[in-house]
This record gives structure tokens, sequence and C-alpha cells, in this order.
């Protein structure tokens, strides 16, 4: 009997999990371009920090980064699970005061989450195998339309070479 995850899933979640653990991806190390434009998207939006974020069973693992220096964390304090469970944008302007993250150990400590904005990295319908995410000490008043769509096109161009790679694995 499989036990019922601390955060929440999608409905694809055996298949994207399946997808990532097929093509071996997720379980390379950080890769070097999408650190640039983890760096771009940092820069862009005035964060401290931006990330590639692929979410397998138990963890949270860092394949782009910017502002911080870890490899991964474990899944269920993700933000990111919220991200992958649909297209849209998941934003938090202020996580001390949203219920399901103000005693997250990710806002009650390092790296002190305040401001979380996401995109999900899609595959294939339904399939979204991680987020291209912003986050900051600071909480924010606004993530504006252009503003998410802005992030939504660093989603996209990350995707395109996750994309790339998995064919090329697969």
């Amino acid at each position: 009997m499989t036990e019922t995850p601390l955060y929440p899933v999608g409905p694809e979640e055996a298949r994207r999990l399946r997808l990532l653990q097929t093509s071996g991806f997720a379980d390379s190390v950080k890769t070097p371009e999408l650190d640039l434009i983890c760096e771009e998207a940092r820069s862009s939006f005035g964060t401290k920090f931006a990330c590639v974020t692929l979410l397998t069973e138990g963890l949270q693992i860092l394949k782009g980064r910017a502002g911080i220096d870890i490899d991964s964390t474990p899944r269920d304090v993700a933000f990111c699970n919220y991200t992958i469970l649909n297209d849209d944008v998941f934003i938090v302007l202020d996580a001390t005061t949203d219920d399901r993250f103000r005693n997250n150990p990710l806002t009650a400590g390092e790296p002190w989450i305040r401001f979380y904005a996401g995109a999900p990295l899609i595959y294939v319908n339904d399939i979204r195998l991680g987020a291209f995410c912003l986050f900051d000490t600071s909480p924010r008043t606004d993530f504006t339309l252009g503003d998410q769509a802005e992030l939504v096109e660093f989603a996209e161009r990350t995707s395109h070479k996750l994309i790339k790679h998995l064919r090329s694995t697969g």
C-alpha cells in the first residue's frame, strides 16, 4: 500500500515520475546553461534567487540555480509542488501570511522565503516536470501579468532545453 504524500500531487503524478526516472535527467548533476538562465532571470526580476527544479518522489532537485548553493531539498517542503499542479504561474506574495507556507522550514529558516513565483516546466499536457521559480527574502505587494508572462517565457526556454535532453536520451 502506497503512503499518501505530504504534498499535493496531480492526477498524472505516476506518469510524470516515470518520465523523470526513465530519462535519468533528475539524477544528473546541475546544468551550467540552466544556471545562466537562472542568473538572467534573477537579474531581470531583481530577486535574490532563481532556480530550475525537478520534483522526484522524495526530492526537489535544483538543476539550475542562481543565488543559492544547494543541490536539493526534501520534496515535502517544496513550494514548487503547487506550481506543477496546473499550467498557471503560482505566486506567493508573502509566505509568512500564507497558511500553506508560514510554518514551512524554508520560510521559518534558511533561505527565509517570503516571496515565491513559479512557472511550470511543461513537457506535454498534464505533465509538468518541475518549475522555473523566483524567490526572495522580502515579500512583494504585486507580481504583474507582465511579470507572469516574462516568467513563463523563462520556463518555456528551460522546458525546450529539458525536452531536447529527454528526447535525446529516450
